[in-house]
């Protein structure tokens, strides 16, 4: 019989426990949980987002037609001021077209027939250059239609040119002139033409370019 109190017996226990921990049936301890992953941060654009207006450049077509009409515009300013500078040389020259076409009248009415000539047909330079300022303005803002004007106004400015400098555009001076208006011409017939290409049409019809983009806090659009 084995004492209890003998201290020999005392290494048993643990093999004891250890068999009735591995005891079958017994259920395992449970697992460690998950590690949990962190929440995806939300997007900081929204497909659903409002439309802006959108500073977007001309296409090459554009800006190559509104450097021609610049050019014209130029040219058409340096034709006008010109055609001032030479008008003393001018007058007497017209007078004798004048008289070529009627004639038994007296000098003065020659004379006053010139300086109406002259300025009308200056007025007309004028006019004609302002009006393709102010068109050029609206094609750059889109204004629909406004190249049937530009087309309207080139031929409206051609043919009084054309019937006024057969009058007007007399000796070296003369010549001259006719040729600044026929290059100004040439120069609105080109960028009235490069405009009617497809990327420029396009640019037109659009009217204004939009795109999906936030508002700023104080209600404008954050572009």
């Amino acid at each position: 019989m084995t004492d209890p109190q003998n201290p020999v017996s005392s290494p048993r226990v643990p093999a004891v426990q250890g068999r009735a921990a591995s005891t079958p049936g017994t259920p395992p301890p449970p697992a460690p949980p998950p590690k949990r992953e962190a929440p995806a941060r939300p997007p900081l654009a929204s497909p659903n987002a409002p439309p802006v207006v959108a500073k977007v450049s001309p296409p090459a077509s554009v800006r190559l037609a509104q450097l021609l009409w610049i050019l014209s515009f130029f040219v058409g300013g340096f034709a006008v001021v010109y055609f001032f500078i030479i008008r003393e040389k001018e007058l007497p020259l017209i007078a004798d077209v004048v008289r070529g076409v009627v004639e038994g009248r007296s000098d003065e009415a020659y004379d006053t027939a010139a300086d109406i000539l002259f300025w009308s047909v200056f007025g007309v330079m004028v006019v004609a250059l302002l009006v393709q300022i102010v068109l050029l303005v609206s094609f750059m803002s889109r204004r629909p239609g406004v190249r049937w004007w530009q087309l309207a106004t080139l031929v409206a400015q051609a043919v009084l040119m054309l019937l006024a400098l057969e009058l007007m555009a007399a000796g070296t001076d003369g010549e001259f002139l006719r040729q600044l208006i026929f290059i100004q011409l040439a120069l609105v017939l080109l960028a009235l033409l490069i405009s009617t290409l497809p990327g420029a049409l396009a640019w037109t019809a659009r009217g204004v370019d939009i795109r999906r983009g936030p508002v700023g806090g104080s209600g404008t659009p954050d572009l």
